[in-house]
């Protein structure tokens, strides 16, 4: 990570990708709770429409894993900004990458699994893909810990001006 505040605060570039993996993850995490949803949605008789609903759901989780896998190749992403200030780091957040392609190809051949109506292993995918979003989680988490000696879930929720991320359903509390 970029040192170049010493009171263990993200710079902005660090804030804007930590910003950007937290949409991809959010819209990876709805795109895999969504294809659960219609995965355990099976019913006899409606065998066509589930597989249509199931199908629409792995395409969707598939667009939104190969943006997050996009934009963690980015260089200006949190893995390529551990991977350039990091050197110790780079085999693991290589290893992030190809998984990243791994869990691609996998989704992919669901899909073409899906559209043949042969009966899918959607479920072993599914198990890889959230392996690989907590071995991705760790591997920033540690270096941030690793380069600041402070939390990233303490730095991350603090707020800024312009996170896009600040709750909106929180009451207010009374300092009485």
């Amino acid at each position: 990570m970029e040192k170049t505040q010493s009171s263990g605060e993200f710079s902005e570039s660090q804030r804007a990708g930590l910003d950007v993996r937290q949409a991809d993850q959010d819209r990876t995490l709805a795109g895999i709770h969504r294809l659960e949803a219609m995965l355990a949605a099976a019913a006899p008789g409606r065998e066509q429409e589930w597989r249509s609903e199931v199908l629409a759901a792995l395409v969707a989780l598939e667009e939104a894993t190969a943006e997050e896998a996009d934009n963690a190749q980015a260089p200006d992403s949190l893995l390529s900004d551990l991977a350039r200030t990091q050197p110790w780091l780079r085999n693991r957040v290589r290893g992030v990458r190809l998984q990243y392609q791994q869990i691609r190809h996998s989704l992919g051949s669901l899909r073409k699994e899906m559209e043949e109506a042969t009966g899918p292993a959607v479920g072993g995918v599914l198990t890889g893909l959230r392996h690989q979003r907590a071995r991705e989680s760790d591997l920033i988490y540690e270096a941030y810990y690793d380069a600041f000696r402070a939390d990233l879930a303490t730095e991350a929720n603090r707020k800024t001006p312009t996170d896009r991320h600040q709750p909106t359903d929180k009451p207010e509390q009374d300092n009485d």
